[in-house]
């Protein structure tokens, strides 16, 4: 047994596990993070960062690291495959509300990175990998983790606290019966990185564009070294037909004709879904990022989110440590899972019915709103404000 009550348990060392354990310790809290594979991951996963996830990040000293490291996008893109460019949404409208008037693409892996350095080169930060969590409880005063270590043997680890970030599978969810609610996407997501110039190919596209078509809607990222496509895939086909590379080459030569075969640097294809907890708090034990909730990643919001819940769950969290009541984290459950439901989930839904309809109608409605949102200076910064995340978290102070 690993005893230490005054320190925070937290599960899963994604991106949102190791925001929650870096602004903890740097609140003099101390954590054990418990992650079960041996490395951390550094694959390609989300790339997007939104203005106030760098505001946040600004205050761990992470967020300029972020910046080097990758592209800043002062614009992007809903566009049709046959009328090019219908609106464009310039985030510079955004001085004077964020440090960071720009969304950043760069690789999860490079966030992964610099907060891990942070972590291990903090008294108050212990990282433990190669321990799965099994089981977890609690009781009036400290929560529990019992691990499997890569070796078989079993370890348990007591804190004050437990927070489970350990993704939509999540095994702290499962323990305390929390109910996952929602609906699963009907098409699979395949998403390929290759080193294909779109920026030289396709007329003034943005480096994040949204493609909407009545048969095969699309989205284009770019990052420093490579564009993303994210495309919709027939989920009756097998994963083997999906990844085939005959297969991957027809589908990116859809997207833009080329004389050479395409480059993919990487694949993947994966099931999406749109749920969410029905409660992230459960005495000791809390609940954040895929953990709590998951969606679709059109907008970009999903890592986003999570690390919003991070900071919400510090900030009250930091007061609980110092003495106040512990039901002041209702009110991180009520505030969070609002932004869940409301913002993200139905952004994200919204951003998904734009690219998919088919009917020729609605698609002209929609292209209508979004051009006379971009012409109207008002209306175009609410969008940007609302779809950049900042409008969600000024609204959340609100509820009690």
């Amino acid at each position: 047994m690993r005893e230490n009550k005054e320190a925070v348990l937290v599960i899963g060392a994604g991106p949102v596990g190791l925001v929650t354990t870096a602004a903890l310790i740097s609140s003099g809290i101390p954590v054990k993070l418990i992650e079960s594979t041996a490395d951390l991951a550094l694959d390609l996963r989300a790339s997007t960062f939104h203005p106030p996830t760098l505001d946040f990040l600004e205050t761990l000293g992470i967020a300029e690291t972020l910046v080097k490291q990758g592209l800043i996008c002062r614009q992007w893109q809903f566009r049709d495959r046959n009328e090019g460019i219908i609106a464009s949404f310039d985030l510079s409208v955004l001085e004077g509300e964020t440090n960071f008037p720009f969304r950043l693409q760069c690789e999860q892996w490079k966030l992964t990175k610099a907060l891990r350095e942070y972590i291990e080169g903090h008294p108050d930060g212990e990282l433990i990998t190669q321990a799965t969590a099994e089981t977890v409880g609690q009781n009036s005063h400290c929560a529990w983790v019992k691990v499997i270590q890569e070796d078989g043997s079993k370890e348990e680890y007591i804190g004050r606290f437990l927070i489970g970030s350990d993704g939509a599978r999540s095994t702290v969810r499962k323990a305390i019966n929390v109910k996952f609610e929602g609906m699963t996407i009907p098409e699979i997501f395949l998403v390929l990185s290759t080193k294909f110039r779109y920026e030289l190919a396709m007329p003034d596209l943005a480096n994040i564009a949204y493609i909407s078509d009545p048969s095969e809607w699309l989205v284009l990222l770019r990052t420093l070294s490579l564009w993303r496509v994210l495309l919709p895939t027939n989920p009756e086909h097998s994963e083997s037909f999906i990844m085939n590379p005959r297969n991957v080459e027809k589908r990116l030569q859809s997207v833009f004709p080329s004389s050479e075969p395409y480059e993919v640097v990487h694949k993947t294809a994966y099931r999406v879904h749109e749920r969410v907890a029905n409660k992230y708090v459960e005495g000791r034990i809390f609940l954040a990022g895929d953990a709590a909730h998951v969606n679709n990643p059109l907008g970009g919001m999903g890592m986003n989110g999570g690390i919003h819940d991070a900071m919400n769950l510090v900030e009250k969290l930091k007061k609980v440590w110092d003495g106040e009541a512990l039901d002041l984290m209702g009110r991180y459950e009520r505030q969070r899972r609002k932004v869940a439901i409301e913002t993200v989930q139905a952004q994200a839904l919204r951003n998904r019915a734009i690219l998919n309809t088919s009917d020729p109608e609605q698609r002209a409605a929609y292209y209508t709103e979004l051009r006379d949102t971009v012409e109207n200076p008002i209306r175009h910064k609410e969008y940007v404000m609302r779809s950049s995340m900042i409008t969600s978290l000024r609204e959340l102070q609100e509820v009690d």
